[in-house]
């Protein structure tokens, strides 16, 4: 009896030892599914809005990319403002025959816009010189930000000299084109939305608002011009970051990437959430990229690439001071990081993908070269980028790549393959870690090499 009961009892124990490691595995990786569920979020460029709003038509094709990047001529941007503010059609019916002095450049469906535009000195197209209107010249910023304020009720002369036209522009919330030296269309739809979304002088309403009164704009199409922006700007160094509408800087945070909601409480105070319900995005972000993640209170959290954006409490519009704060805040540059830093309660900080995947060291391959292949690439696949793009927390000359023996590229970091776990699932899994003992995550600050890197050196 007592040797059955001492052979159940090892029963027992070998099960328990089985599922041990399981039971390990399970917890490694274990998540809330809800704290890092991230959703589809309406997003739209300037160019699209435009479109949609029918200002921005194309020329036969519809409004394809090879549309939006031809260069704008005054003509086509007169026609665009005229569309704009509900008056082509009337522009069209123009019988006058007073006009500017090259009005034979143009065809007959041009000739009498520019008849239109001459009758009608206040709508701010006075021509260039000897009474000409150079219609298939380019147009700047200066020129067509000075119209724009025109149509918002601002008299060039009285309430801004031309001069100015482009700092007294940027006051009216008119500023995404102003350094751009040759316009394109795609430029255009910029400056037409920009001009939606500010306020007549002395009034309450939008320019949007106010031509939906007037029946120049359909009510059901302007809903996307409420929406909050998505801008680029320019740092110090000459790389380009994320910011707000406003100007002020959009940041990451390394410890979202386990739960989207690490950020908690005192933590909210120093950071912010973005919040929107629908974005207007510059043009060269994709829509795709954005997301919304609701929080535990209900606060509709915007996304980048399946990261949480925040703001930083110290910064005013164009400061960045929240860069590198901690070792756990970035900047959400563009292009966006190839390979960035994720933080773990237990791990610390360890290398990601762009999405927050870990990337684990193999502690047999010596530098410079893989050991990993068949059965134990399938498990562990290899990570590649083209090109280091990384947080500040990080040196790009750490990172290269080796070709591997069947010709793929790997990348490395100092000189060390970088792999995944093929039982990876989402962003923060690190069920890998410490795998038979020679597979870890890497700490770009400790990591020195691999055991059979150091035996060999």
């Amino acid at each position: 009896m007592r040797k059955r009961a001492r052979a159940f009892i090892g029963l027992i124990a070998a099960a328990a030892m089985a599922i041990a490691p399981f039971a390990a595995y399970a917890e490694g990786g274990t998540q809330d599914a809800a704290a890092r569920e991230v959703a589809p979020i309406q997003a739209s460029t300037s160019a699209e809005l435009a479109a949609n709003l029918g200002v921005l038509k194309g020329d036969g094709g519809g409004v394809t990319d090879a549309y939006l990047d031809k260069r704008a001529t005054r003509l086509q941007s007169a026609i665009l403002y005229l569309r704009l503010l509900g008056k082509e059609a009337e522009a069209l019916g123009e019988s006058g025959t007073d006009s500017f002095a090259d009005a034979s450049a143009v065809g007959v469906s041009g000739k009498p816009i520019l008849a239109y535009l001459k009758a009608h000195p206040e709508l701010g197209w006075q021509g260039t010189t000897g009474g000409r209107f150079d219609p298939n010249a380019p147009i700047t910023a200066q020129q067509l930000y000075k119209v724009m304020l025109e149509a918002l009720g601002y008299a060039s002369a009285s309430d801004f000299a031309y001069a100015d036209t482009l700092a007294f522009a940027s006051g009216q919330g008119l500023r995404r084109i102003a350094g751009v030296g040759e316009l394109t269309n795609r430029d255009l739809g910029v400056a037409l939305v920009e001009a939606l979304q500010a306020k007549p002088k002395g009034g309450e309403d939008t320019l949007a608002r106010k031509l939906e009164k007037a029946g120049a704009l359909a009510p059901d199409r302007t809903a996307g011009l409420t929406a909050s922006r998505i801008d680029a700007s320019r740092a110090a160094d000459g790389t380009t970051f994320l910011t707000d509408g406003e100007g002020r800087a959009l940041y990451l945070f390394t410890k979202d990437t386990v739960s989207l909601e690490a950020c908690l409480d005192g933590c909210l105070a120093n950071w912010p959430v973005f919040s929107a319900d629908k974005l207007i995005v510059a043009d060269g972000l994709a829509a795709k990229d954005f997301g919304v993640h609701v929080r535990a209170d209900g606060t509709k959290q915007v996304t980048y690439r399946g990261w949480p954006l925040y703001y930083f409490v110290k910064d005013k519009p164009g400061d960045t001071f929240g860069e590198g704060v901690g070792g756990v805040w970035y900047l959400i540059k563009k292009p966006f990081y190839t390979t960035s830093i994720g933080t773990d309660a237990k791990l610390g900080n360890y290398l990601t993908d762009t999405q927050g995947r870990t990337l684990y060291y193999f502690d047999k391959d010596p530098s410079g070269s893989s050991v990993c292949s068949g059965a134990c690439l399938a498990n562990w696949p290899a990570f590649h980028a083209d090109a280091a793009t990384v947080p500040s927390g990080l040196k790009p000359s750490d990172f290269g790549e080796i070709v591997r023996e069947d010709g793929a590229k790997q990348s490395t970091f100092k000189g060390y393959p970088l792999y995944y776990f093929a039982k990876d699932a989402e962003r923060g899994d690190t069920y890998g870690q410490g795998i038979g003992g020679v597979w870890f995550v890497i700490d770009p600050a400790k990591f020195d090499g691999t055991t059979a890197g150091r035996a060999s050196s």
